[in-house]
C-alpha cells in the first residue's frame, strides 16, 4: 500500500479526471490486480475450522472437491472452480454461489461460471427434501445447455466431499494452479486483450 507521498490522481469526481490522472491510476492497477490470487487464497483460508455442523470444515470440503476433480483429470480452470465454489460462505451465506461465481467470472468459461452460480440449487437435490424444500428445484433449469454439467459436478465432486477420512491434497498443492488461472483473465472489461 502506498503512503501519503504516493503519486495519486487529483480529481474529486471521475468526470474531472484527466489522462494524466488515469495514467497514474493505471500504473497502480496491474500490480494490485496481479495479487488477486493471494487475496482469494487468504479468503479461502477463512473456511478453515468453520464446520457449520458438517462432518468436515468448509476448507476441507473445498479441498476434497478440488482434489476429486484434479484426480479425475479435469483442467485447471475446473479444479479452481471446484476449490472456490463455496468461498462465498463466509461473506454471504444466503447466496454463496453468486459470490463464488462473481470472483471466478473473469477467469473461467461461461460453462464453469454457470456451474458455480447454480451449484447451490443443484446441490439441493441431495438435501432439500430433508429441510422442507423441493429437492427437484434444479428441474427449473432442465434443458439448459449446462444442466448435465452442473448435475455432474454436484454428483461427482461436491456432494461426496464430506468424508473425514478422504486423502485430499493440501491447499499448498492448489496454490500454483490458482495463481496460473487467475493470472490471465478471459472475461473482464478492465483488461484489453
Amino acid at each position: 500500500m502506498g503512503g501519503p507521498n504516493e503519486l495519486r490522481a487529483k480529481f474529486s469526481s471521475m468526470e474531472e479526471g484527466t489522462g494524466e490522472d488515469w495514467q497514474i491510476i493505471s500504473g497502480h492497477y496491474m500490480p494490485f490486480a496481479s495479487k488477486v490470487a493471494d487475496r482469494v487464497l487468504d479468503h479461502l483460508r477463512l473456511l478453515d475450522g468453520d464446520y457449520g455442523g458438517f462432518p468436515v470444515d468448509r476448507l476441507e470440503h473445498s479441498l476434497q472437491t478440488a482434489t476429486r476433480a484434479h484426480r479425475d483429470g479435469r483442467e485447471d480452470e475446473y479444479v479452481v472452480m471446484a476449490l472456490l465454489h463455496d468461498i462465498g460462505d463466509t461473506l454471504c451465506t444466503f447466496n454463496h454461489p453468486d459470490i463464488a461465481a462473481a470472483i471466478l467470472k473473469p477467469f473461467i468459461s461461461e460453462k464453469l461460471h454457470w456451474i458455480t452460480e447454480k451449484h447451490g440449487i443443484f446441490q439441493g437435490y441431495y438435501f432439500f427434501h430433508h429441510i422442507g424444500q423441493d429437492r427437484d428445484m434444479r428441474e427449473n433449469f432442465r434443458g439448459h445447455e449446462y444442466f448435465e454439467d452442473c448435475a455432474e459436478f454436484c454428483e461427482k465432486y461436491d456432494q461426496s466431499a464430506f468424508d473425514a477420512n478422504y486423502d485430499s491434497a493440501p491447499l499448498e498443492f492448489f496454490e500454483p494452479i490458482v495463481r496460473r488461472v487467475m493470472a490471465r483473465p478471459v472475461n473482464s472489461v478492465y483488461v484489453n486483450e
